[in-house]
């Protein structure tokens, strides 16, 4: 069922939930904002896919020790490849009781939200960080590119992964736009912090910029971009930003005075992410 919620603001929206009473919603710890008195707030360390609408199950339907352990176990691989991704060990969940109840959520960035609608028939992925809320009819996971494709990506490295049925809230950076690689020739190349989420079905990789030519190193040497970029084949929705964080960092040492990476950026930059 379509979580019943409002994307309010312009430079930094926030998400304002309607919860029907008894209906769950989860959120990656740091993103919660505001929330009616009715509305119950418990952390955990389990992700709703622990125990259905973030429920843990116990008793004789878990098989007894032996679904206990089981389930430690699965909580701690979760927290474990959360960790790993350098994401919030804890998911917050709010659950109105007693009627209906409102809680607001936002991003950690200047920039835009968007709302998903999961059918079960395909899965969302979306960058690391891009998580704010889901319906706890949503299961939240954690997706690593592998090999020569997650080291030279940068960002791409961790992916965020959603399957399931319901709504899920997802933030960005600066301005979003949507687009479909078909309508492009199949193929659309673009910096790797631009890319903010995409459907089950995109292949994503990364390639170098141009040849080891004097062309290819003018391009990562002096074209911002270092030495790769994303490439996102096939047919579905994409969607990009207009801001990556790497270009918000180096604005804000520049203001500071500690901008070390001169007018070439690219290879030079100094930025660490």
């Amino acid at each position: 069922m379509t979580l019943q919620q409002e994307i309010v603001g312009n430079a930094m929206q926030m998400a304002v939930v309607n919860l029907r009473p008894g209906q769950t919603v989860y959120c990656e710890a740091g993103k919660f904002l505001f929330k009616t008195t009715n509305v119950t707030m418990e952390t955990r360390l389990s992700g709703p896919s622990n125990g259905g609408n973030g429920q843990q199950q116990g008793g004789s339907g878990s098989g007894g020790m032996g679904g206990l352990l089981r389930q430690a176990m699965g909580t701690a691989m979760q927290v474990g490849q959360r960790a790993l991704a350098g994401e919030s060990l804890a998911f917050q969940y709010f659950t109105a009781q007693g009627g209906e109840g409102t809680v607001g959520f936002a991003g950690v960035l200047p920039g835009e939200m968007r709302a998903l609608e999961l059918d079960g028939t395909r899965a969302w992925f979306a960058e690391k960080d891009a998580f704010v809320a889901a319906e706890s009819t949503v299961d939240f996971g954690i997706a690593f590119q592998g090999g020569r494709t997650g080291m030279s990506g940068g960002e791409g490295f961790v992916l965020e992964k959603f399957t399931g049925h319901g709504t899920v809230t997802i933030a960005g950076a600066g301005n979003f736009i949507d687009l479909n690689p078909a309508d492009f020739g199949g193929r659309i190349e673009v910096d790797t912090g631009c890319v903010v989420a995409f459907e089950e079905g995109i292949q994503y990789g990364v390639q170098r910029v141009g040849g080891l030519n004097r062309q290819g190193l003018m391009n990562a040497v002096f074209g911002g971009e270092g030495l790769s970029l994303a490439t996102l084949e096939g047919n579905g929705r994409v969607i990009l930003q207009s801001l990556t964080i790497e270009s918000l960092a180096n604005a804000l040492k520049k203001a500071q005075g500690g901008d070390k990476q001169g007018p070439t950026g690219g290879l030079f930059s100094t930025h660490a992410g």
